[in-house]
């Protein structure tokens, strides 16, 4: 593997981060997961919409990158036309404690890997372990501290399920460790405003505005009515046809939307 890092295409072996880059010490930066076809990432504008807002809530200034061309130059670099891109920006080195420095030098990190195998159905559990901070803004944007969605997925590993669907801070859902849900309640297709502190998802955007869905509160209690439910990120979506251990009764296809809409 060939990575792109601070602009240069490095192998992977050689490719070093400081000792004191912050991102390594305190999870202070950004990532986003991008899907690419025909040698160019899909939805760029989105992925770089949503970069941008993260950024101005960590006051994080990111560096005049041509994003497009780095993007494009990794994928090269590995000889792929396909697969997923890793944008990682950190706030680069600065001294020691809590406090950036005042004249930041972001680390801009960027690999890429080709597609695995879309994976089957998923068996979905609700987290005991920990909840989403809806109060947090840190809550909505692809931040490094991803430490409740470890705790979360382990916890996910142990009771044989696949993925966990994440509470907030009062028992509703917010989304899972790294999609959005979809749920069938009814007759309707919901999914959890932001307000509740989920990500805002590029594909939860997409699904959205072509009204195949609304959002809704839900509360923990109305999982128990769920017909279906629907997985999405930017690489897939994935059917659940097991919640908490009761089969749900019917599948969710947003199939065709995905191929045209979304290229998955």
């Amino acid at each position: 593997m060939r990575v792109w890092l601070n602009g240069a295409i490095l192998p992977l072996e050689t490719a070093r981060i400081a000792p004191d880059d912050r991102g390594f010490l305190l999870g202070d930066g950004l990532f986003e997961t991008l899907r690419a076809q025909n040698g160019a990432p899909l939805r760029l504008r989105a992925h770089l919409a949503r970069l941008t807002r993260g950024a101005e809530i960590l006051g994080l200034p990111l560096p005049p990158v041509d994003w497009e061309a780095a993007l494009c130059a990794t994928l090269t670099a590995n000889g792929l036309k396909a697969g997923s891109l890793r944008l990682t920006v950190t706030r680069g080195g600065g001294p020691r404690g809590l406090l950036p420095p005042t004249a930041p030098r972001p680390t801009v990190l960027i690999s890429a890997a080709p597609l695995a195998a879309p994976p089957g159905p998923a068996r979905l559990i609700v987290a005991r372990s920990t909840r989403r901070n809806a109060y947090s803004p840190l809550s909505g944007i692809k931040s490094l501290n991803y430490g409740d969605g470890i705790l979360a997925r382990r916890e996910a590993q142990a009771r044989g399920a696949d993925d966990a669907v994440m509470l907030n801070t009062v028992g509703r859902v917010a989304d899972t460790t790294i999609a959005t849900p979809f749920i069938l309640l009814g007759d309707r297709m919901v999914t959890p405003p932001l307000s509740e502190g989920g990500i805002p998802g590029i594909a939860r955007g997409e699904i959205l505005r072509a009204g195949l869905a609304d959002e809704a509160e839900i509360p923990l209690h109305a999982l128990e009515k769920v017909r279906g439910m629907a997985l999405t990120n930017s690489l897939g979506i994935r059917w659940v046809q097991n919640l908490e251990g009761t089969p749900l009764p019917e599948p969710v296809d947003f199939m065709d939307f995905s191929r045209e809409r979304l290229g998955l």
